[in-house]
């Protein structure tokens, strides 16, 4: 009888909130949908990026300038030491790339989230640490996170600036380039010369188009375009530097240690994408593939990097310029490279914008009201391009500006913090000693690199701008 009584006051209970529950039923259909299955197999109903569009952009995140300046980097370093320190490099930085995706998928399952980002995870691993100073400090963490993750990623835009800036004027006031492929024609002859930051300042709306487009799935048309300029670009490089390659064993096995730590930032700098790895896998919608595209796309990416930062240390040796392209012979087959790869540099800059964006302007179009959201999103997106393009105007040593942000900031992200994350966030389930002598392995590794980098490409960029004569600078990526 008492039930009865109960169910009747449930329906006329039904009956009294219907429209309640029809204003809820809309608003709960309204947000994203998620399905999980016990290998976290997450189903994102508003997320549509393919497993094979993931594929592209990682491809494409992790190929960008650094590439074409790998034998410069395998010079600073030695014809064995180089190699083996930039293979050694690769693996640990995928196998934190690893870490950090195990981690968010850690915490997405325990706290019932569809996706966390890299700064998001960095504060729950602090807040699940036993000790009190961490779990109080675990919110700066995230902020520090993003702030680094703001700084690597606008300092390789505006690298990018340069880079395709410098190439267009190269290929634009040559005027000797000739028909045949000489082995030892490398000179070139110049028009009168153009400003370079005009070349830049012509560039600059057609970047600030690209970053409207601001969906990776719209990206990945442009991605692919990219893969493709760049896969040809360095298909011409590989054609060259294998033929007669002369016999390395008058090359230094080793340098000293200035210019290894110079190298390390390099390899840093042309390996980190780390930036791009949970934007990437928020936006699957089959999430739970994404492990095996990162550890199916980065060996091809290390040994692309391994294999031709030593072939262009070998077949040119001692006289390897800062850019592997100005070897080349100065026909129009190998100039093309720079046009090619350029191409590819352009697309990647709304890649790499991405990340910055997504932590900035979510943040500045809260502040105002709903209608003026796009005007606002687009008009921050076209500021953040403008300081980028500033920037490298300012910019007096690229190289080692590289070697700088890729010691300080890129092994900060990529090298330091994924292992002690993992180390917070399973201490309090258990961990091996392996696992536990390994992270401390790597991010001390990590620590010295950073260090001994950040010194260094220090010391050289007061020197060369106070010291050195600006005729003797060179650049990475020209």
């Amino acid at each position: 009888m008492s039930s009865k009584l109960l169910l009747s006051k449930g329906s006329s209970s039904d009956d009294t909130d219907s429209g309640v529950k029809i204003n809820l039923k809309k608003i709960i259909c309204s947000l994203p949908r998620f399905k999980k299955s016990d290998s976290f197999q997450w189903t994102r109903e508003s997320r549509n990026l393919t497993g094979f569009q993931a594929l592209t952009h990682l491809f494409k995140a992790n190929i960008g300038t650094g590439l074409l300046g790998l034998p410069l980097a395998m010079k600073n370093a030695g014809i064995i030491v180089g190699p083996l320190s930039l293979l050694m490099l690769g693996v640990m930085i995928v196998h934190c790339m690893g870490i950090l995706v195990k981690c968010a998928h850690h915490f997405c399952h325990r706290l019932q989230k569809p996706f966390v980002d890299y700064g998001d995870t960095v504060m729950y691993g602090l807040e699940a640490s036993p000790f009190l100073w961490l779990r109080s400090h675990s919110l700066w963490a995230r902020h520090l996170v993003r702030s680094l993750l703001i700084i690597t990623q606008l300092g390789f835009c505006s690298v990018y600036f340069l880079f395709l800036a410098d190439n267009f004027k190269q290929v634009a006031e040559t005027a000797s380039i000739s028909n045949r492929c000489l082995q030892n024609e490398t000179t070139m002859g110049m028009l009168p010369s153009l400003n370079l930051h005009l070349y830049m300042l012509t560039f600059l709306p057609f970047v600030i188009l690209l970053v409207f487009f601001h969906n990776l799935l719209m990206l990945t048309i442009f991605s692919t375009v990219g893969n493709i300029a760049i896969l040809g670009s360095v298909a011409l490089i590989f054609s060259y530097i294998t033929q007669d390659i002369p016999n390395p064993k008058n090359l230094p096995w080793s340098a000293n240690w200035q210019t290894y730590s110079l190298f390390f930032g390099t390899a840093i700098f042309s390996l980190e994408g780390i930036g791009v790895i949970l934007p990437l896998e928020n936006q699957m919608k089959y999430p739970g593939h994404y492990t095996l595209i990162l550890y199916m796309v980065m060996p091809i990416i290390i040994i692309l990097y391994v294999s031709l930062g030593t072939l262009g240390y070998m077949k040119f040796g001692e006289n390897i310029q800062a850019s592997i392209t100005l070897n080349l012979p100065n026909c129009w087959l190998y100039q093309s490279v720079k046009m090619l790869y350029s191409i590819g540099i352009f697309f990647t800059y709304a890649l790499q914008f991405y990340i910055p964006a997504e932590i900035i302007i979510p943040h500045v179009i809260s502040w105002v009201p709903e209608q003026w959201e796009l005007l606002v999103d687009l008009s921050v997106r076209g500021i953040m391009v403008c300081m980028t393009y500033i920037f490298a105007m300012m910019i007096p040593q690229m190289e080692l500006i590289i070697a700088l942000l890729g010691s300080a900031s890129c092994c900060v992200l990529a090298l330091i913090i994924p292992p002690l994350l993992e180390i917070c966030t399973y201490y309090m389930d258990g961990l091996s000693s392996f696992t536990v002598i390994k992270d401390v392995f790597i991010s001390t590794m990590g620590i010295l690199g950073c260090i001994m980098g950040t010194y260094q490409a220090f010391y050289e960029i007061i020197d060369q701008t106070f010291f050195s004569s600006s005729q003797n600078s060179t650049r990475v990526f020209v």
